[in-house]
């Protein structure tokens, strides 16, 4: 297992134990397909791993779509030097596909059994290593392909050993257990943050009760919870950036989540910290969140966000982003987390558990509705809405 002097936790009923932060390799896929971020120097990729690991993170999050297969080659070529012993988990994705004769239409989905192993032998390929740590699918939802005989492929992988674990990326994976084969996930990946707060509603309670490790995706909100943003740097969006056409960067959304920032990083000011940690520690103060997801581009910025780790939110922060989401407008969804705010880790499981057909009852702690589980919604973390 890879060290780290960052605080860990148990990602589910696995043996991972992940710290509070990874490192979310989506933005240094670059240019060149429909959900690109724009012109990004390779050089400042790696060195952003490296100072991220070196600093103690224990993971990252990468998928083939990232870039086309960029983002886990950069990954791949970043940690070649680390003995296996000091490499990070890596978590990756698969379900998705694309054209290389058409790279600027969005990828497609593919969950049919040969699509999901061919795509698993192209990520050990690109990120130079034998086996996967965490295998997510990326868009539970194929057309002509049962969800059933998708996810069992994704069961078979972790039972040849070619992953050690397996995971959803969805807000709906309770939805998406309720009609699969039994075996449950151990890790689902749901966009969550102080302006996407729908996990809140429903998602984060299901999985604590099943025992499911929780990955919150986009912490920052795509960098508007970074503070480096204004309406004019929106504007200057280069045109291959996938944010210039997102719903919370245009309109009256935008002013809301410029509103939002704000505030919050008022509260940042007062605490001396910087906006991109109190943001992520945001998502980790959330009973059920195994661990936020971070992207960088850059050193510098793992540098801003990491205290997030390690300087956890107190009631009184809690507060005031609280009233600051209030008073913003911003997203919809729950604005605090209920108490207490960081409970002790659960004890070592002593049994099989439930099975994802037969998800566990919500805890009674969620009389307030904060842990209500919905099955109407259901939303990939990319082909629908990037997160």
């Amino acid at each position: 297992m890879p060290a780290s002097d960052l605080p860990t936790r148990r990602l589910g009923r696995t043996d991972l134990h992940i710290t509070r932060v990874g490192f979310g390799a989506w933005a240094i896929g670059g240019a060149g397909y429909a959900y690109g971020w724009g012109r990004q120097d390779d050089g400042d990729s790696a060195a952003a791993i490296r100072y991220a690991v070196e600093h103690g993170v224990n993971w990252i999050d990468t998928a083939p779509v990232y870039g086309l297969g960029h983002s886990e080659e950069i990954v791949g070529a970043a940690l070649a030097p680390y003995a296996e012993p000091d490499r990070p988990y890596l978590f990756t994705k698969c379900g998705l596909t694309w054209d290389e004769t058409e790279r600027s239409r969005p990828p497609r989905a593919a969950g049919a059994p040969k699509q999901l192993r061919r795509g698993l032998e192209g990520s050990l390929r690109r990120l130079g290593v034998e086996r996967i740590d965490l295998y997510q699918l990326h868009w539970p939802r194929a057309a002509g392909v049962p969800r059933a005989e998708t996810w069992q492929t994704l069961l078979d992988l972790r039972q040849e050993g070619k992953v050690r674990a397996v995971g959803l990326c969805s807000q709906n994976i309770a939805g998406f257990a309720a009609a699969a084969t039994p075996g449950r996930p151990d890790a689902a990946q749901p966009p969550f943050s102080a302006v996407d707060r729908e996990a809140a509603e429903g998602l984060l309670g299901w999985c604590a009760a099943n025992e499911v490790g929780v990955l919150a995706a986009s912490p920052m909100q795509c960098g508007l919870l970074t503070g480096a943003f204004t309406r004019d740097r929106v504007a200057a969006l280069p045109a291959d950036d996938w944010r210039r056409g997102d719903g919370e960067f245009v309109g009256a959304a935008l002013d809301r989540n410029l509103d939002l920032a704000r505030r919050m990083g008022d509260v940042a000011h007062r605490r001396g910290r910087t906006l991109a940690a109190v943001a992520v520690a945001w998502t980790l103060a959330w009973p059920g969140v195994t661990g936020a997801i971070v992207g960088a581009r850059r050193p510098d910025q793992v540098r801003d966000w990491l205290p997030a780790a390690t300087e956890p939110l107190d009631g009184d922060d809690l507060d005031e982003i609280a009233e600051a989401i209030e008073r913003s407008g911003a997203g919809t969804g729950p604005t605090r987390p209920p108490v207490p705010v960081d409970p002790p880790p659960a004890a070592a499981p002593t049994s099989p558990g439930p099975s994802l057909a037969e998800p566990a009852p919500l805890p009674s702690a969620a009389a307030d509705g904060t842990y209500r589980v919905t099955t109407d919604r259901s939303r990939g973390d990319l082909l629908a809405e990037p997160s």
